[in-house]
């Protein structure tokens, strides 16, 4: 059942097929029962202190692995009246920090103003920035933004080698990158101390597991502060979770069972115990309520009687509710463990 038969940018369509797929995977047992041996199932959220927010699928740039499927054609944009909705969700919580994400966010015509009244409540403001973005001249100004709100950018980079970068997001976009470092630096983000905190995403090109996140950092330290005098505060490790684009490339290159046993084999319990959505609750674009970004991506909305639309948020039955797994879920469990603040153990 290869993918490449989907209906592209159709998120219902392409949902199901690869749930069908990972639930049908001869490479791996249920997660579910992985998950009961370790005495972890069913899986709890221990809280929230991460609300993110996923205002849409635009983006200026089409990453072979993206597991957001984001790119310039998408239309799925988060509207001011959701918008409002998180925030006013938001005001009624104590929920530290706001992790904005996409898509590229900053295009999102809201973006600014989620950013200025999330730092007006007091709460840490994140935004997964592509770098390349901050290039683009509709956003003239959007680096002295986010330094002025003191936003912390995490940017992702594939590798501080310009092949291996422009092969997974395309020519020309490692050189957008360096330069969109350069200016965060010149701005101060990437020093200790100044509160400007710039820290990097990194996960394979390939259909293997990230390498330990100390040594891949001290790696790319040492090679953009030589070749480019860059400077940023830490690197986090992601491994490819095996959904949208880079579960077609697994299944078109052959890699598919490989790689899923592979997650199974690394599967680490506690790893499994410290997953990102046992503490960050995510909001869709349109306002439906996640576990994590990429349930999210597979159309699988809190559940178990948990409210399921940012209008409808209470907190008290959030904050402990049941989560939602799959087979996808092995991406998180792997080895060191992976989350959007990168390893878990």
């Amino acid at each position: 059942m290869p993918l490449s038969l989907l209906a592209r940018h159709n998120p219902l369509a392409s949902a199901e097929q690869q749930l069908r797929l990972l639930a049908n995977s001869t490479a791996c047992p249920p997660f579910e029962r992985r998950m009961a041996t370790a005495g972890l199932h069913p899986l709890h959220a221990t809280g929230i202190t991460v609300f993110q927010i996923n205002v849409g699928k635009l983006c200026n740039q089409t990453c072979r692995h993206c597991h957001v499927d984001a790119g310039p054609d998408r239309k799925e944009i988060m509207s001011r009246e959701t918008a409002e909705l998180c925030i006013t969700a938001l005001t009624g919580t104590d929920i530290p920090t706001v992790d904005i994400t996409g898509g590229a966010p900053e295009l999102n015509p809201n973006f600014r103003w989620l950013v200025e009244e999330a730092t007006r409540l007091g709460r840490h403001v994140m935004d997964r920035c592509n770098l390349s973005v901050l290039l683009i001249p509709s956003q003239a100004g959007l680096a002295e933004f986010l330094a002025r709100h003191r936003v912390e950018v995490i940017a992702s980079l594939p590798y501080f080698r310009v092949s291996q970068t422009d092969a997974q997001r395309g020519d020309g976009v490692f050189d957008k990158s360096v330069q969109a470092l350069q200016l965060l630096n010149r701005l101060g983000y990437g020093r200790e101390g100044n509160g400007l905190t710039l820290n990097l995403v990194y996960n394979p090109v390939g259909a293997f597991l990230p390498p330990k996140q100390e040594a891949i950092e001290a790696q790319f330290r040492r090679e953009l502060h030589h070749a480019h005098g860059i400077t940023f505060n830490h690197l986090y490790t992601i491994t490819n979770m095996p959904i949208s684009r880079f579960l077609e490339f697994l299944v078109d290159s052959g890699n598919y069972d490989g790689y899923m046993e592979r997650l199974v084999n690394a599967f680490n319990p506690s790893a499994a115990a410290g997953v990102m959505c046992r503490y960050t609750l995510s909001v869709g674009w349109d306002g439906t309520l996640y576990d994590c970004d990429f349930n999210q991506m597979l159309d699988l909305p809190v559940d178990h009687g948990t409210p399921r639309h940012i209008r409808d948020f209470d907190p008290a039955k959030l904050h402990t509710r049941r989560i939602v797994t799959g087979n996808h879920c092995y991406g998180c469990t792997a080895g060191a463990g992976s989350s959007c603040g990168g390893t878990t153990t």
